[in-house]
């Protein structure tokens, strides 16, 4: 998709040639010229058509990677990304949003067990240390590729929730489906790098840059009903978050 892709580089510029091959990349995104989904040649092919070194233009490569514009994929090459997942801070399931926005979400879930609560986690749940919970751990998709990384704890006795349940409906609606009444939830979200195991199974480079989100959710009750902490793709997820002066 690069073959008519005009990028005129200055060579007595003080700015780094990978730097002006990446930000006329970035524009032509920006402009149309370059579609989601549009593959790059390959780094071989680009270095030889600018003439310049293979190192220079995986940097270049590599910067829009990381911004979030470019995508690697196994046996594919670069593509440019579809647009990002935006999700609203709300108190609703990411599977619940993405099914909305038309994303096709999809679950693989990874764990789904009862197992003596973590230390760190028990006073969260407002249970005593070692007492046993439900640990949910699952692989969400939108429009069928890995978007997040999902760990849930809930008490014991919320729901009869099963891998089928789970893999086609969202948390929280099968718990409000079993009566649960969810009011408020307290949320942290932060950032950093993939770990091994996470970029494996997001389909990223290890170190690359995740979303997080903590949240803890609580019924009419006041009492704690589930506890997640999340990772996200960050080349293909954002928050929106609505500010109002009070």
């Amino acid at each position: 998709m690069t073959a008519n892709l005009a990028i005129d580089l200055d060579r007595s510029s003080p700015v780094p040639l990978y730097f002006q091959v990446a930000e006329q990349i970035a524009e032509a995104i920006r402009r149309g010229d370059l579609a989601p989904g549009s593959r790059l040649d390959n780094e071989i092919l680009l270095a030889d058509k600018l003439g310049l070194s293979r190192p220079t233009i995986r940097q270049a490569i590599q910067y829009l990677v990381d911004k979030g514009l470019l995508v690697r994929k196994r046996g594919v090459g670069t593509q440019v990304v579809h647009g990002q997942v935006k999700r609203s801070v709300e108190l609703t399931s990411l599977y619940d949003d993405l099914r909305r926005a038309g994303q096709e979400p999809a679950t693989q879930v990874l764990t789904l067990e009862s197992r003596p609560v973590a230390e760190e986690i028990a006073p969260i749940l407002g249970v005593e240390p070692g007492t046993e919970v439900l640990h949910l751990e699952r692989l969400r998709f939108a429009a069928g590729e890995p978007l997040a990384l999902l760990s849930n704890w809930l008490p014991l006795g919320l729901a009869q929730l099963t891998a089928a349940d789970l893999e086609g409906r969202g948390l929280y609606e099968l718990l409000r489906g079993a009566g649960v009444r969810m009011r408020v939830a307290n949320q942290r979200i932060g950032a950093r790098a993939a770990s091994q195991a996470e970029a494996r199974l997001l389909d990223e480079r290890r170190g690359a840059p995740l979303l997080t989100m903590i949240r803890t959710t609580y019924d009419d009750q006041g009492r704690a009903v589930e506890h997640g902490s999340h990772v996200y793709r960050a080349s293909h997820y954002s928050l929106e978050v609505t500010l109002i002066e009070r």
